[in-house]
């Protein structure tokens, strides 16, 4: 479901050579491409958080909120972890973009508290964290878990993680760049009815790179019309 890199820069350089507007090299592209990826990737949540409150969630908005669902669900994942002796942190795992729930098997999810709330929790009888109630404190990317004594485990984390950096990478044929589909080339990971909002914010970077507000206007005119849509 992935979009492929190559055919999104064919779309922008046809674009572009259309409207007579300049060459975009591909080290241009590539760092176009990203920040296109990332912006489109973190309105999803935003997107998803505004719908979610719309009140009442009607069938219109609510098939939005699955579209958006299957769009991030591209991203999540699951780490098992098959042990921890107490007190042991989780680092958060590489290419995080945001936690989502610890799940000790078996027991459902563990509870997420802050500081406060442990202090409180630790001076109760009652409510101490132990292996059958665990509880955890996430900060600086890292999440440290408190049951008592013992030791914990399997837990699954669950989490999404951020796309992968793309690339379009290339062999130089006498003055031409030409794709090279080897293993330094990267597709986009974004599902794949994004590939036509990826064509067009890169031609508005491309648009500030150039200094044509031309180019700029097509791929936000474009984007604008997209969202409007969206939304009817």
């Amino acid at each position: 479901m992935a979009v492929n890199i190559d055919t999104v820069y064919q779309r922008v350089l046809a674009i572009a050579n259309k409207e007579q507007r300049g060459y975009i090299t591909p080290q241009e592209f590539n760092l176009f491409a990203n920040q296109a990826q990332m912006e489109i990737f973190e309105q999803y949540f935003y997107d998803l958080n505004q719908f979610s409150r719309i009140p009442g969630n009607n069938t219109e908005y609510s098939d939005m909120v699955d579209l958006l669902e299957e769009k991030i669900n591209i991203f999540k994942k699951t780490k098992e972890i098959n042990s921890l002796p107490t007190g042991n942190t989780i680092d958060y795992p590489e290419n995080t973009y945001r936690i989502g729930n610890l799940y000790k098997v078996g027991h459902g999810i563990i509870t997420k508290v802050n500081l406060d709330q442990l202090i409180l929790m630790n001076n109760s009888l009652i409510l101490q964290p132990n292996l059958d109630r665990p509880v955890y404190i996430d900060k600086n990317k890292t999440l440290t878990l408190y049951y008592g004594e013992g030791t914990l485990g399997p837990i699954i984390l669950t989490f999404v993680k951020k796309p992968n950096t793309v690339n379009w990478n290339y062999t130089v044929v006498g003055e031409q760049a030409l794709y090279d589909n080897g293993v330094n080339s990267r597709d986009f990971e974004l599902h794949e009815s994004e590939e036509t909002s990826l064509v067009m914010k890169i031609l508005s970077y491309a648009g500030i790179t150039l200094k044509d507000n031309t180019l700029y206007q097509i791929g936000e005119g474009s984007e604008v019309k997209k969202i409007q849509q969206e939304k009817q």
